[in-house]
């Protein structure tokens, strides 16, 4: 009977699908193995990539490019999940304090604030990104060393790098706001017009952070790290610009749109004369894609325009490191990078450095046919200013709810 039941058990893990999972090893031993063997060990494996579903765009990249590249390349079946941030890190932690060794997430597409919260919370592998040989050979170590100024020191690694624009239609708007201040003054022009995503939602937090820096003099003051002292100080002039804009606001700041999604709707179907996005090739994704008429062009504020790298990490519970180091290494890759470029399929400008390509592979970077409705990167890097500390942004969250929600 005994020998009987382990030649099943043999048979088993012959039969297709039945060993799709790598073998387990402790991490210090992955982290000193070698990138063949680690590729080795990926192969025939799932991961599941958890990340904000919101992006229809997004969505069908991963779905088809991403999943069948890492399939044909690797044998690696890519599981896309949908949630947001906020609630993947509650998950980590919840199963942190419930002492889950093996959890169910191989990969996250992460930053910000949700990044120093998992970091700091241990529930992050790492350091893996110098394992990784596109980290090693494309992207820019120094930007890549800091998110919302909190050190990655390699527990991240870059996947994208945007940054904050507004759109507007020239077919219903000639001439749109060229500063905060201009900004004011056109909302009260055009009543219920113009609103932003409700913090904490991506685009509407980093608006309000875009208006924080406008209206107290620059983000310099900020980059040195947290001061309780400066927030205090510099926070009461944001509230009161927000508060004199919220009576001019679509639904007469009664409510905010709650997602990005919700507000590229009401911008499309004409609720909305302004919109906002942080990615710059935002517009021109949804004119390819019908959403949009091809009168929608996008815009900057001459007080500065916030950018930043986004990343993946990988948990420290996650049931197949070896497979997601596969998948964010191929993310970094100039054939993921060049196709996550066209407007047509993502629109996410590049997490690498061009200059660190072949001529002939920097040509393919430069042929992208950005649109109309895109200001160029020599127009975008003139007004470039740097994420915020994270400790900042949740405060101006919390803030926000506490003096201009209520």
């Amino acid at each position: 009977m005994i020998r009987f039941a382990v030649m099943i058990v043999l048979l088993l893990t012959l039969l297709p699908g039945c060993a799709s999972e790598p073998p387990k090893q402790s991490d210090k031993a992955l982290l000193e193995s070698s990138w063949e063997s680690i590729t080795s060990s990926a192969e025939g494996s799932t991961v599941r990539f958890y990340m904000y579903g919101g992006f229809t765009h997004v969505n069908k990249w991963i779905d088809t490019y991403v999943a069948e590249e890492v399939k044909n390349r690797y044998g690696i079946e890519l599981v896309r999940v949908p949630m947001d941030a906020g609630v993947f890190v509650n998950k980590l932690l919840t199963e942190k304090s419930a002492e889950k060794t093996v959890g169910s997430i191989d990969l996250l597409w992460i930053n910000g604030e949700n990044f120093k919260a998992t970091k700091e919370a241990e529930t992050l592998f790492g350091p893996y990104a110098d394992k990784l040989p596109n980290y090693q050979k494309y992207v820019d170590k120094g930007l890549a060393s800091f998110d919302f100024g909190y050190p990655t020191e390699g527990y991240e690694t870059p996947y994208g790098k945007a940054q904050f624009v507004f759109e507007y239609d020239t077919a219903r708007s000639t001439t749109p706001p060229s500063s905060h201040a201009d900004l004011l003054e056109w909302v009260k022009a055009n009543p219920g017009r113009f609103t932003y995503p409700q913090p904490p939602d991506f685009t509407g937090s980093a608006f309000i952070r875009q208006v924080f820096y406008a209206v107290t003099n620059g983000a310099d003051q900020y980059l040195s790290g947290w001061s309780q002292a400066k927030f205090d100080e510099q926070a009461p002039k944001l509230w009161a610009f927000l508060n004199e804009l919220k009576p001019y606001l679509w639904q007469e700041g009664k409510s905010y749109p709650k997602s990005s999604a919700e507000m590229d709707t009401l911008f499309a179907r004409g609720e909305l004369d302004i919109n906002m996005s942080y990615h710059p090739l935002h517009a021109q994704s949804k004119i390819l894609d019908g959403s949009y008429p091809d009168t929608v062009r996008t815009f900057v504020l001459k007080e500065g325009a916030i950018f930043n790298l986004h990343f993946t990490a990988i948990p420290a519970n996650a049931p197949n490191k070896a497979g997601a180091m596969v998948v964010a290494n191929f993310l970094m890759s100039p054939e993921a990078q060049l196709s996550k470029f066209d407007p047509a399929n993502w629109g996410d400008f590049p997490a690498i450095e061009l200059m660190t390509l072949p001529p002939e592979e920097r040509k393919k970077f430069e042929a992208i046919e950005l649109g109309k409705a895109t200001l160029t990167p020599q127009e975008l890097n003139k007004v470039a200013v740097p994420e915020i500390p994270a400790e900042y942004v949740e405060a101006l969250e919390k803030g926000w709810e506490e003096n201009v929600l209520r």
